[in-house]
C-alpha cells in the first residue's frame, strides 16, 4: 500500500516544534589580524612564542594566491547502523547532491561531521548552519558554533554536530531537503551546499 504524505497541516505542526534550535556561544569577536602580524607580537616573551606555535603549528606560506582561506573539503554522516559510508565529497559537483539523497533508516541516532581546512591566516567564529526542507516547508534549523582555528595548510580540521535522531513514522517517511553553509564572523560564506536525506523504514527499501 502506498504511503500517504504528510498534508501541510501535519508539515507546519513539524516546523513548531522543532523552530530554530541555536547551538552557539555568545561572545565578541576579537580584532583581525594577520598570521604575521600575530607571529611579530611580543617576540621577546618566551612562554608566549611557545603558546603561538602550539596555536599555529608549523604554518608555512601558501604559494598558491588563489587557495582560499578555509577550505570545506568533506561532510560525513556518522551513524554505526550504516552499512556503507556516508560521504559527500565537497570538492567535487554540488548539484550533483540533491538529486542523489542519502539513505537512512528512520530512528536511527546519526552525527554530521565537517572536514576542512585552514590555509593562510586564523580564522574567527567559524559557524555551521543546517536548515531542513520537507516539501518546501522548513522543518528544522541549527546553527552550530564551531570556533576559531590557525593555518594548518597540510592538516585538516573535523567538527562534529551533536547527536540526531532521523524522523520516525510513516508520515514522517520520504525526502528531505538540506541546505548547509559554513560561515565564520566577518560573514564571509567559505561553501554552502544543499543535500537530502530520503528517510525509509528501512536500510533497503
Amino acid at each position: 500500500m502506498a504511503e500517504q504524505e504528510p498534508s501541510p497541516e501535519v508539515l507546519a505542526q513539524i516546523a513548531a516544534e522543532n523552530e530554530d534550535t541555536e547551538i552557539s556561544v555568545n561572545y565578541k569577536p576579537p580584532a583581525v589580524k594577520t598570521l604575521q602580524e600575530i607571529q611579530e607580537l611580543d617576540q621577546d616573551d618566551e612562554s608566549l612564542r611557545k603558546y603561538k606555535e602550539a596555536l599555529l603549528g608549523k604554518a608555512g606560506k601558501v604559494t598558491d594566491p588563489t587557495v582560499p582561506n578555509v577550505q570545506v573539503t568533506k561532510m560525513t554522516l556518522l551513524c554505526e547502523q550504516a552499512p556503507g559510508p556516508l560521504v559527500l565529497d565537497l570538492q567535487g559537483d554540488l548539484e550533483n547532491f540533491k538529486k542523489n539523497p542519502f539513505t537512512l533508516k528512520e530512528g536511527v541516532e546519526y552525527r554530521v561531521k565537517i572536514t576542512f581546512k585552514v590555509n593562510k591566516d586564523i580564522v574567527s567564529g567559524l559557524k555551521y548552519n543546517q536548515q531542513t526542507f520537507r516539501k518546501g516547508v522548513r522543518v528544522d534549523k541549527t546553527d552550530y558554533m564551531v570556533g576559531s582555528y590557525g593555518p594548518r595548510p597540510d592538516e585538516a580540521y573535523e567538527f562534529l554536530t551533536t547527536m540526531e535522531e532521523s524522523p520516525k513514522g510513516m508520515l514522517a517517511r520520504g525526502t528531505y531537503n538540506v541546505k548547509s553553509k559554513f560561515t565564520d564572523d566577518d560573514k564571509n560564506d567559505h561553501l554552502s551546499w544543499e543535500w537530502s536525506i530520503a528517510i525509509k523504514k528501512d536500510w533497503k527499501d
